[in-house]
């Protein structure tokens, strides 16, 4: 599953790619290290900062909220979500559950799933 980190990182190298810039071209207009860029596109480097973001979208022609809000989530966007997921997230936030919560689940979905695959081998 990816995380964010490189959903960010695809999303830049998408955009990136269909402006028609190499990592270096993007790095000097934005003012970034062609390094660290090509990091981020990779998903190596984790947690870009904000100010990074705001240096990249603006040679990108998009806003920071565009580059971070388009991002998708294992193909489907949150508009995307259909009725059933929206109402049982609706009653999950309605019994008091917060996203720490969550978070704290689907990591442990994640663990027994990486258990079971450990298991195979």
């Amino acid at each position: 599953m990816k995380g964010y980190e490189s959903m960010i990182g695809n999303k830049i190298k998408e955009m990136r790619k269909r402006k028609g810039y190499s990592i270096s071209e993007l790095a000097k207009l934005a003012d970034v290290s062609k390094s660290y860029l090509s990091q981020i596109e990779r998903g190596l480097q984790s947690n870009p900062s904000l100010q990074f973001l705001e240096k990249i979208a603006e040679p990108l022609e998009t806003s920071l909220d565009s580059l971070i809000m388009d991002i998708r989530t294992q193909g489907h966007s949150i508009t995307e979500l259909d009725e059933e997921w929206k109402k049982l997230i609706e009653r999950a936030i309605k019994d008091g559950l917060k996203k720490e919560d969550f978070q704290e689940y689907l990591n442990y979905i994640k663990y027994k799933t990486w258990i079971k695959e450990q298991n195979k081998s």
